[in-house]
């Protein structure tokens, strides 16, 4: 899907969303499993998930340096996914396939998603390390 994104000169640029589900996610979709609700469940009052500071890490790790610079001055080669795009992409992806997803679980969906079209992250790779996550919190 197209979106569009201005730089800092404020010229529109087209930037092409790749918004094909990805099965993993799809699945995590159909789980339904969302804060607000485990928040509930576990008798857990901060309304922030504790992944929320790890998420926001994550996006600005990958962002290096574009989180500063204008972008058409950032270096595509010291960013793994520059902030602007980044959120052209949650905007989108938030607007199709996680529209009915509540706020932040859509943001970290999108980002996961960002991160398999790009190559960043195999979708396996998370598959893996969304198991272990599950097994920890099973045996705690």
């Amino acid at each position: 899907m197209n979106a569009s994104m201005k730089d800092g000169n404020s010229n529109q640029k087209d930037y092409v969303v790749d918004t094909t589900p990805i099965p993993l996610l799809q699945e995590i979709l159909s789980r339904g499993k969302v804060w607000e609700d485990l928040s509930t469940q576990y008798g857990v009052t901060n309304p922030d998930p504790p992944w929320k500071i790890t998420l926001e890490t994550t996006c600005d790790l990958l962002a290096a340096d574009s989180c500063v610079k204008p972008y058409e001055e950032v270096d595509t080669d010291t960013c793994a996914l520059p902030s602007l795009e980044r959120r052209t992409e949650e905007d989108e992806l938030s607007e199709t396939i996680y529209e009915d997803v509540p706020f932040p679980e859509r943001q970290l969906l999108a980002l996961a998603h960002s991160m398999i079209k790009r190559g960043l992250l195999e979708e396996n790779e998370l598959a893996g390390r969304m198991a272990e996550l599950e097994k920890r919190f099973k045996s705690a």
